[in-house]
């Protein structure tokens, strides 16, 4: 077993002795580049293969419209990081829905980005159990910290991520964290963990600087897993 499937697997084990109630919502947060979305997926594939009812969602298809997003000026780090995302609406349309008392009828998207509109996703139903693993920046700021049952935080210099982030292709900036057209992301984030503090707020802090062998800062055992290795 490698490295990375050890701590995947180490992960599920501290997932599965959770109650859901009635579904455990789980963060997957970091910086961009961090390897978010990746992470998250291969989690809820492990989670899976153990008979687990896995749901999956992205903060992406909760943004702002444009004209929110870049009200404090297109370059601003505090825009980023404050007006990035449309959080009452990612509340109320998944997160609140599948807490205690809630209604489990759940939208994984309400806008998109690319076009700046709303977008019409269906309603689905959780089955009772099941568990919500969410990707996105910033998930551990105090407007979302008391929905999360628990939490990741992916450790990734900027010096990595931000390359790593480039290397998606077009449109995907520099690869330099120092260059100009980086500041709003790179000040953004620094910005967020000033005032969030997201490795302390965070259940599981795992290093993901690399992709092979990440491993886990707080909140994991070392040593095998019960799916063995």
């Amino acid at each position: 077993m490698s490295l990375r499937t050890g701590l995947l697997h180490r992960l599920s084990d501290r997932l599965d002795t959770q109650p859901a109630a009635p579904v455990l919502r789980v963060a997957v947060d970091g910086p961009d580049g961090a390897g978010k979305t990746t992470f998250a997926d291969e989690l809820a594939e492990v989670l899976r293969g153990r008979g687990r009812s896995v749901l999956r969602a992205s903060l992406d298809g909760f943004h702002a419209p444009r004209a929110v997003r870049y009200r404090r000026g297109r370059t601003s780090p505090e825009g980023f990081y404050r007006d990035s995302y449309d959080l009452a609406g990612v509340r109320s349309a998944l997160l609140d829905p599948l807490g205690p008392g809630g209604s489990g009828r759940y939208r994984t998207a309400i806008f998109d980005h690319t076009t700046d509109s709303p977008v019409d996703t269906p309603e689905l139903e959780a089955l009772p159990g099941s568990l919500l693993i969410v990707d996105g920046l910033f998930l551990h700021r105090p407007e979302l910290r008391d929905v999360w049952d628990d939490s990741v935080f992916l450790r990734v210099p900027f010096g990595v991520s931000v390359p790593r982030g480039a290397a998606r292709g077009p449109g995907y900036g520099s690869p330099d964290p120092h260059a100009e057209s980086n500041r709003r992301y790179v000040e953004g984030n620094r910005l967020y963990f000033r005032e969030a503090d997201p490795e302390r707020q965070a259940g599981v802090v795992v290093d993901n600087a690399d992709l092979t062998a990440p491993f886990a800062v707080r909140g994991l055992p070392d040593g095998p897993t019960s799916a063995g290795g």
